[in-house]
């Protein structure tokens, strides 16, 4: 079928790593078995907040939703991954490439602002202990929740939409292991600077300005904690954020390396690692960071568990 001088393309070919049938293999099961981590130690955190009330707070509604943004991001990417590594054909249709990028690009847009929604959070209790709770409201807390899941979604189906109307040119081959824009645009036959404007526009909005929104509240926190008199006060103020730090770190850190490094001819291989592993080890080490750095979770989880094994023995 054509469409001018251009042939639609019905289904694109994941080529990311083809070359190495060995390595493959490998990452198929360990990304199998991360995939199993992710699932677990997410739901449990899911099911632990919503389970004691102790845990009905901002922070851990902002956590949960964390945790089931991990939970659908690594599953729109994971699976269908696992199925390329397998197959002979490594093919994905042109709609599923299309609902793969836009699940995908609006989860991690979603947890860029979601991550500045909950350092906010942490700034309120931490400098504003005693207004917290006027401050911190349930109609604002899902509010914020709801904007930053809008604002996410909103821009991948812009840059989405965007990006699959575009002539290919019958080029159908994706050096890539996912779905991913900046690989799938690659493949496009025609002008693309209005794709590079609005994927500029949407850094800014979604890296640029939640990171600056970011190292702003923690200077604050950090300046309030200073304050504090007694160690162990300080102790307990930090720990009620030290979680949530760490997470941010791990987090931009992966996409600062993945974006900002050189590169040359000869780190495709590493890029294509490193980026299948921004995608899973981070999901995957967010409810243990959590679960280790955060008291009221060790506490909730032994509570739970002191009341399965009673319910067990009777």
């Amino acid at each position: 079928m054509k469409m001018g001088n251009y042939s639609a393309v019905t289904e694109f070919f994941l080529m990311g790593l083809s070359q190495y049938p060995e390595l493959q293999n490998f990452l198929f099961v360990l990304c199998l078995i991360m995939y199993k981590i992710i699932l677990l130690g997410n739901s449990l955190l899911i099911i632990i907040s919503i389970l004691d009330p102790r845990l009905h707070t901002p922070m851990y509604f902002f956590l949960g939703n964390l945790s089931f943004l991990d939970i659908c991001y690594t599953s729109s990417t994971i699976p269908p991954m696992l199925i390329i590594f397998m197959s002979e054909r490594k093919s994905i249709s042109f709609l599923g490439c299309a609902l793969q990028m836009v699940i995908s690009l609006g989860l991690g847009s979603t947890e860029c602002i979601l991550l500045a929604v909950m350092a906010y959070d942490r700034y309120v209790a931490i400098c504003n202990p005693l207004r917290y709770p006027i401050i911190m409201n349930r109609v604002l807390y899902i509010h914020l929740a709801v904007c930053s899941w809008t604002i996410g979604y909103m821009t991948s189906l812009v840059q989405t939409v965007m990006a699959m109307v575009l002539p290919f040119c019958g080029n159908n081959v994706i050096d890539h292991l996912t779905c991913e824009i900046l690989a799938l645009l690659k493949l496009v036959c025609s002008d693309i600077s209005m794709n590079v404007l609005i994927m500029a526009v949407g850094s800014i909005i979604l890296l640029v300005i939640p990171l600056l929104l970011i190292s702003v509240s923690y200077i604050f926190i950090l300046s309030s904690i200073l304050r504090i008199n007694s160690a162990e006060g300080r102790k307990k103020a930090f720990s009620t954020c030290s979680a949530h730090l760490t997470v941010v770190i791990l987090f931009y850190g992966s996409a600062l390396f993945m974006y900002t490094k050189p590169k040359s001819k000869n780190t495709k291989v590493s890029d294509e690692i490193i980026g299948l592993s921004y995608g899973v080890i981070t999901p995957m080490l967010n409810p243990i960071i959590y679960s280790l750095r955060n008291k009221e979770v060790k506490d909730a989880v032994k509570k739970i568990l002191k009341r399965y094994l009673h319910l067990t023995k009777i």
